[in-house]
């Protein structure tokens, strides 16, 4: 029996639907103390109402692990196009308990 995956790779696929992405321009983050819960969700300027669009559940290390890969890429992005500048958001009154905004 052959094994064509060389040890320690993984072959991940993505399938079309996957691969349009989903727009989001406000992700809420909620977190238990066995799991973080990222919810993504696109608001529309005078819409009163938005849905979540994808929700993605972490373990408390992946979640710091994601922070760690989103922080070297913000770096590298900024050493290639320069500071990305951060523009004023409106407050947006959430309650869900343990709660950080994106």
């Amino acid at each position: 029996m052959e094994n064509n995956n060389q040890e320690g790779q993984l072959n991940i696929e993505l399938d079309e639907k996957t691969a349009e992405g989903i727009y989001s321009n406000l992700a809420i983050i909620n977190h238990s103390n066995t799991e973080f819960v990222l919810d993504f969700i696109s608001i529309m300027p005078g819409v009163p109402k938005a849905k979540v669009k994808s929700r993605i559940v972490l373990t408390p290390q992946h979640a710091k692990r994601l922070l760690g890969a989103l922080h070297e890429n913000i770096k590298r992005f900024e050493n290639q196009h320069g500071e990305i500048k951060e523009t004023e958001q409106p407050n947006i009154p959430l309650n869900f308990g343990p709660t950080g905004q994106a």
